[in-house]
């Protein structure tokens, strides 16, 4: 048996077993030796009974002396009462009637399981097995699925570890000594069956260190292999774009100056520019790119513009071309649903060079988009893409320089790695006279506080959106849903217009909602996160976001941002049903801060980057035990190692580096060896 063989080789797997592993995502050796335990319990120290604390856990050897049950066959609840030495205690099991038929009065079992002891010593539902110095260790603790136990899972690592099966390291052996690493041998024994704490240690910081390592060595091949010829589009340094600034209806902040400044630098050098502007709602990102798609038509190239959905485009559309139409620059429009005739008029000026700037969706990426002279790429809200729909746009020209946008605040630290392919602008200043939102966190028995300020706003004029995060009602849950929140408001708000959003509706029917939202024809919006970026609707001022425990920090932000769009007061309500700690700490978090990174450094802090950020649609790929929030200074040091592998580029070619190339490919799923 070796690594690379079917998960059906081990003893004791048939198809049976192998389909269960299967939705672990094991199907070879290989995988199930790195299926890594998600925990460990540490049962090397037998406990006496007399030494049970409240709340601690503990293995401790007893023999059982007395039952009592109560209930019927297998929902009978069992009670056993146990003893050593030192003094009694008793094992509580609630629905667990087979376990009678499995303890013998007078032999001793290892009980381990957290400790209660409020006047009498209790365990519930601990994990017990007949007394035996095995049982004891640094026990690991593994994802599962059902119809796999803890126990059978173990039994496997144990059996391919004995069997000798082994995986080759993949890391030189100067890259080990230069980072004080031990072997993968040595790591993945350690990390499955430690022999103490300090080789757990040692196993986990390798195995971290890989992982950390191998995604900043993908993204910087692809950063080195983004413009292999070397050739790029130098802007021209004569195009005045103070003329257009000057142009604009209002000053731009010095965060909106200096992002510039970095644009132009890169559009008039002689290497591609590859730049993500990151910015809060409502920073303006997009006057930041018109600037650039200026600098770009003037200089004689288009540029095209790709926004998420057809009625954010639209508006991006009409904005823009009002902007450049005292200027001579040409806006088409771009749509999944436009008619055919229309479409393929634009298409054709595209071609012919008559439109300057072409703004849509990802129609704008089709085949038959033909640009006469692209020299300019923008993407707005560039995580609603996939990196393939990104560099299919990019292929549109010959060279273009790239501009993403992404208005979902992101730890420089973490940026570094998920853009690591991108030059990094950040716009932290809001334009002046933009009043902060003011936010209300509330429980549910004040819900009626939020609507009774909805109502009088409603009152003014004014429009507002709540949010709920389920579409039907579930009788198995008590969270608020779009159906049942549509029907109660459409009562109460009976003088007004009120209509409901959902992702599963009709993208031409959502569209339409959403234009009649922002004409004012619709007053309140019951919706679930689809409007997390929508459009600009300066005359909605109430945000209600209901069951909010359901949403991370990062979300919460965004939907808060679809209002104070303009300088009218805005206040955000905060709906809470969970009880738990994180919720309530969420909650406070959005009372009193508007800053959109010092929220997203608490939601890395609270949740980790995979829930928050969606990993895999920024094109980073899965870590089985890395966690960047938790491990910053080994991110740090494998970047360094990852730079200094990519700058001795004959060494990171040559033959001692396969492996670790083939596992930057086998992990970005791609062939890397191309961007080199």
């Amino acid at each position: 048996m070796n690594a690379k063989d079917k998960v059906t080789a081990i003893k004791g797997v048939g198809p049976k077993k192998s389909d269960l592993l299967s939705k672990l995502g094991i199907y070879t050796v290989e995988d199930l030796f790195l299926h890594y335990p998600r925990n460990y319990e540490d049962r090397r120290t037998v406990t006496p009974v007399c030494d049970m604390k409240d709340g601690m856990k503990a293995l401790v050897r007893a023999r059982v002396t007395h039952m009592r049950k109560n209930g019927f066959g297998r929902n009978q609840n069992v009670y056993l009462t146990c003893e050593d030495e030192t003094g009694t205690f008793e094992a509580l099991f609630f629905h667990a009637g087979f376990i009678a038929n499995t303890v013998r009065f007078g032999e001793y079992y290892d009980f381990y399981g957290t400790c209660e002891n409020n006047g009498r010593r209790r365990m519930l539902h601990p994990s017990f097995r007949p007394a035996d110095d095995r049982n004891r260790g640094i026990i690991p603790v593994y994802p599962l699925t059902k119809g796999i136990s803890n126990s059978e899972m173990i039994n496997l690592q144990r059996r391919i570890s004995e069997d000798g099966v082994y995986i080759e390291d993949y890391l030189p052996e100067d890259v080990r000594r230069r980072n004080n690493l031990c072997d993968i041998r040595y790591a993945l024994s350690n990390v499955h069956f430690p022999e103490d704490r300090r080789k757990l240690s040692e196993a986990r910081y390798r195995i971290v260190f890989d992982e950390l390592l191998i995604v900043q060595l993908g993204i910087l091949m692809m950063k080195a292999g983004r413009n292999p010829d070397g050739r790029a589009i130098s802007f021209s340094s004569s195009v005045d774009e103070g003329e257009y600034i000057d142009s604009l209806p209002y000053a731009l902040t010095n965060a909106q100056r200096r992002t510039v400044s970095e644009i132009m630098d890169d559009m008039e050098s002689s290497t591609v520019m590859n730049r993500l502007v990151q910015g809060d709602v409502g920073s303006g990102k997009t006057a930041v790119a018109q600037i650039a798609m200026y600098k770009a038509v003037k200089s004689g190239y288009q540029a095209v513009l790709m926004a998420p959905t057809e009625i954010l485009a639209r508006q991006h559309f009409e904005d823009i071309r009002k902007s450049f139409e005292p200027f001579g620059i040409r806006c088409g429009f771009l749509g999944g649903r436009m008619k055919a005739a229309e479409r393929k008029e634009c298409i054709k000026e595209v071609q012919d060079g008559s439109v300057d700037v072409l703004i849509g969706t990802h129609a704008v990426i089709s085949d038959d988009v033909v640009f006469s002279r692209l020299g300019l790429v923008i993407t707005d809200e560039q995580h609603r893409f996939g990196v393939n729909q990104r560099a299919l746009l990019g292929k549109k020209g010959e060279h273009p320089d790239r501009l993403v946008m992404t208005a979902t605040p992101i730890p420089r630290t973490l940026a570094v790695v998920i853009y690591g392919d991108l030059d990094i602008s950040i716009i932290d200043e809001l334009p002046k006279g933009r009043k902060p939102v003011a936010t209300e966190a509330l429980d549910e028995k004040e819900r009626d506080r939020a609507y009774d300020y909805l109502e009088c706003e409603l009152k003014n004029g004014r429009q507002g959106y709540v949010v709920t995060p389920l579409i039907e009602e579930n009788e198995e849950t008590s969270l608020k849903s779009v159906d049942e929140v549509y029907r109660e408001l459409k009562d109460r708000f009976s003088g007004f217009e009120v209509e409901m959003l959902h992702g599963e509706m009709k993208p031409q029917l959502k569209d339409e909602i959403m234009e009649r939202f922002r004409l004012g024809e619709i007053q309140v919006l019951v919706s679930t996160v689809v409007i997390e970026v929508g459009i600009n609707v300066p005359n909605a001022t109430v945000m209600v976001i209901e069951n909010a425990e359901r949403f991370g920090l990062a979300q919460l932000h965004q939907l808060r941002g679809r209002v104070g769009r303009g300088a009218l007061r805005s206040r955000c309500f905060v709906i809470t049903g969970g009880k738990s700690e994180t919720a309530r700490e969420r909650a406070d978090i959005m009372e009193k801060s508007n800053d959109g990174f010092y929220i997203a450094e608490q939601d890395l802090r609270l949740r980790g980057p995979g829930d928050i950020f969606g990993i895999r649609q920024h094109g980073l790929p899965d870590m089985k035990m890395a966690d960047m929030a938790r491990h910053v200074k080994v991110l740090k040091k494998a970047g360094d190692e990852a730079r200094y592998l990519i700058n001795n580029y004959e060494y990171f070619c040559s033959s001692e580096c396969d492996m670790l190339r083939n596992k930057v490919s086998d992990m970005f799923g791609q062939d890397m060896t191309f961007n080199l």
